[in-house]
């Protein structure tokens, strides 16, 4: 059986070698998300999504930036879940991320977008668990974000033309 398997995924990926598929990661384009310089907003979730963002482009310290990624954050928190003593016991937090990417040295714009994440949480009735709740959240919408928006930029330098 797992012979069989194997000679299978072999014969799949020498089908998909030959028809001219390549892989997202495996774009010549895709090697420059290093070279992005992530300028975020003050504030907890602003020092967030920049951290995401360097993890999931793989910032390259020690290389010159080639992009500059200037965001712009707008967040909200819905009540959800409302009890009968209308204190709700959910939350929903929807971050937006505006964020323009400029060529460097150049000052070009290069590229802009927006991602919108919405994920809820539970509110508790101790402070502290509520706040722990609130900052988990952030954290968590800010690295889906990141991702989004790596994605799309991948996409982007994926498609464009190479000279």
């Amino acid at each position: 059986m797992r012979l069989a398997c194997t000679a299978l995924l072999t014969a799949a990926a020498a089908a998909l070698a030959g028809c001219g598929f390549t892989p997202l990661y495996a774009s010549p384009g895709v090697a420059s998300l290093s070279a992005v310089q992530v300028v975020a907003p003050e504030g907890r979730t602003g020092y967030l999504i920049r951290e995401h963002l360097d993890d999931a482009l793989a910032k390259d310290r020690s290389a010159t930036a080639a992009y500059r990624m200037d965001l712009q954050l707008a967040e909200a928190r819905y009540p959800r879940g409302l009890r009968i003593d209308n204190v709700a016991t959910r939350y929903e937090y929807v971050l937006t991320a505006y964020y323009s990417l400029v060529a460097l040295p150049s000052g070009a714009q290069a590229k802009t977008g927006s991602v919108r994440v919405q994920l809820s949480y539970d509110s508790a009735d101790q402070p502290y668990a509520s706040i722990a709740a609130q900052q988990d959240v952030a954290d968590r919408a800010a690295e889906e974000a990141a991702r989004r928006i790596q994605l799309e930029l991948a996409a982007w330098l994926a498609a464009r033309p190479r000279g």
